[in-house]
């Protein structure tokens, strides 16, 4: 290819402008756009969003889109994505570098991984899980994936790859799953906040919550619901669900718990939104929750923190010991008092109170920017 800048090529399920999946999306999105004066990318990915049934209608498919970063962008649909598709590809890009922006795609991760897997000079091959190596998340499609991970050890294919690790945990799940094998710790790129907005007006009594993600069992919402029921303040709780309804059986279930809430409790499912939507929401409300199974970095806690808005989550994350620092809480999801507590301090506060959490909040999220050392990681990761 004409360029004077290496070619690293990413298979991904979904990319920009689908943002359904959430965290996987922005995860890559964030990292081209980061690396993008390093690197020429090539993204080869679905057509349409999670859980749709049409293509993007603002893209072209079957050729090159170039995206806002520069980066050069396939939309596929199923059809096409062969081994021969990908065995052109790579003979017409020759990418020094494969990214894998998934564990458990079989047409983005699995089939071409087989075709690298045949060839005799094989470019870096990188694979992030994204998360789905944690253990809350392998329950969902428990046997599924325990066939997958199976036939991964026994193909060998662990050991050409280099894994990527965006936080301890996600180190120590790699490492339990391919004893050996290559892994590099580069933690996600996050999403900036371009302009602040003012610390949401507070007065005791009234809470206004958002819990923005999919609607799904890993995400974890049914269990905040049942805790609001359980949840005797009579303060005013407002609570604002922004995500994508892709099992509707599990999104019947929470509407069926939300309509049994006490008066003093409104919720509101708002539909999914896309990510440049999402700062100018979250500055409407006071608090961010996510009492999630499990999340390797957990995008919109970040987005909610740099929003200043402090954050009632589960124990989970990589986002630990929140309440020494003023900024929310990481609580285990067999505490349910705990979580009540939360709720109870975040209702009783005043705006002064209030500020003074929403300015820690934003502080936590300056120092993970300022500590991460990006560039470096990912120069030795893609080295």
């Amino acid at each position: 290819m004409d360029t004077d800048k290496p070619v690293l090529l990413v298979f991904s399920d979904w990319y920009f402008p689908g943002y359904k999946a959430g965290g996987p999306i922005q995860s890559c999105v964030n990292l081209v756009r980061f690396l993008s004066d390093q690197y020429k990318f090539y993204v080869i990915c679905s057509d349409r969003d999670l859980g749709e049934t049409a293509p993007y209608p603002s893209v072209q498919l079957n050729e090159w889109n170039t995206g806002e970063a520069g980066e050069l962008v396939w939309y596929a649909p199923n059809a096409q994505l062969t081994a021969r598709f990908i065995r052109e590809m790579l003979k017409k890009l020759r990418p020094q570098t494969v990214y894998f922006n998934s564990m458990f795609s079989v047409r983005l991760t699995l089939l071409p991984l087989y075709v690298l897997s045949q060839l005799q000079a094989k470019p870096l091959i990188v694979l992030a899980p994204r998360g789905m190596l944690q253990a809350g998340a392998l329950q969902l499609k428990a046997t599924k994936k325990k066939i997958f991970l199976q036939a991964f050890r026994w193909l060998g294919w662990h050991k050409f790859i280099r894994f990527q690790a965006t936080d301890q945990q996600e180190l120590k799940d790699i490492t339990t799953h391919f004893p050996g094998a290559m892994v590099v710790l580069a933690e996600n790129i996050p999403h900036r906040l371009q302009q602040q907005f003012p610390a949401a007006p507070k007065e005791p009594g009234v809470l206004k919550l958002v819990f923005i993600s999919r609607i799904h069992p890993k995400k974890n919402l049914h269990f905040l619901l049942e805790l609001l029921a359980g949840w005797t303040n009579p303060a005013t709780l407002q609570l604002g669900i922004y995500g994508d309804a892709d099992e509707p059986s599990y999104v019947n279930q929470c509407k069926a718990l939300a309509d049994k809430l006490p008066a003093n409790q409104e919720v509101k499912f708002h539909g999914p939104i896309n990510n440049k939507e999402v700062f100018s929401v979250l500055s409407g409300y006071h608090a961010f929750v996510l009492p999630t199974l499990g999340e390797n970095f957990g995008h919109a806690i970040f987005e909610a923190l740099e929003s200043g808005k402090p954050v009632l989550i589960s124990n989970r994350t990589p986002w630990q010991q929140l309440a020494e620092q003023k900024a929310g809480w990481d609580i285990p999801l067999d505490q349910k008092d705990r979580y009540w507590n939360a709720l109870d301090q975040l209702a009783a506060m005043d705006q002064a109170g209030y500020i003074e959490w929403s300015d820690a909040a934003r502080q936590l999220a300056s120092s993970y920017i300022s500590n991460a050392g990006f560039r470096e990681k990912y120069s030795t990761l893609f080295s």
